[in-house]
């Protein structure tokens, strides 16, 4: 796991294949096998490494709303750690084999707001799809700069001219308070809860 993970980052996702891998650790590529049942999975374990290391800062208990702004910056944050990222685990995920925790992480934050399971999924799922859409750019436009191929004259592009973390924190902004327009209703018990499309629960 190390060697791939060593792989990607200095040669990037399509280098990123099993005969490079066995060449590195010296072995035959039928000796990958052996751990690996074909290069998806081999994938999908690295994507469970990368966002494993998704550490989100404390947060006072009940704010739903900054426990889950916390969730997206540390997912951030693991994506940037390795070039390609981000396309690692949406591919990953995209085949449902795995790099499962951010959905759940996020939904579990959201939650702590009294938001009902289906809003809680559907929300977090929107989170997820705006973070890796977000990264992947911001990894892209980052290699295409440092490669020198981006159009002359190319127009300010919206995501980095204001810094990629600033663009970043506003998108997630808007989710936040999107979330928060949703109507509030009451249980019979009295318990606040809030619903997808502000139906009552």
């Amino acid at each position: 796991m190390a060697a791939a993970l060593a792989i990607l980052d200095e040669h990037g996702l399509p280098d990123l294949t099993m005969r490079r891998l066995a060449a590195t650790l010296d072995v035959q590529p039928s000796a990958l096998y052996w751990h690996f049942a074909n290069k998806q999975t081999l994938l999908a374990s690295i994507a469970d490494q990368i966002v494993s290391r998704a550490v989100p800062r404390e947060v006072r208990d009940g704010d739903w709303s900054s426990a889950t702004r916390a969730e997206a910056e540390a997912l951030r944050d693991a994506l940037l750690t390795f070039r390609d990222g981000a396309e690692v685990v949406s591919s990953t995920l995209a085949l449902g084999l795995g790099a499962g925790e951010p959905q759940s992480r996020l939904a579990a934050a959201i939650r702590r707001g009294g938001f009902d399971p289906q809003t809680s999924e559907v929300a977090a799922a929107a989170l997820l799809h705006f973070v890796l859409g977000h990264v992947s750019h911001e990894q892209q436009r980052l290699q295409a700069d440092s490669l020198g191929v981006v159009a002359e004259g190319h127009s300010a592009d919206p995501a980095t001219a204001i810094g990629g973390r600033a663009a970043f924190d506003f998108g997630i902004t808007l989710l936040l308070t999107g979330l928060e327009l949703q109507l509030l209703t009451s249980t019979p018990g009295g318990h606040p809860t809030r619903s997808l499309g502000g139906t009552a629960q």
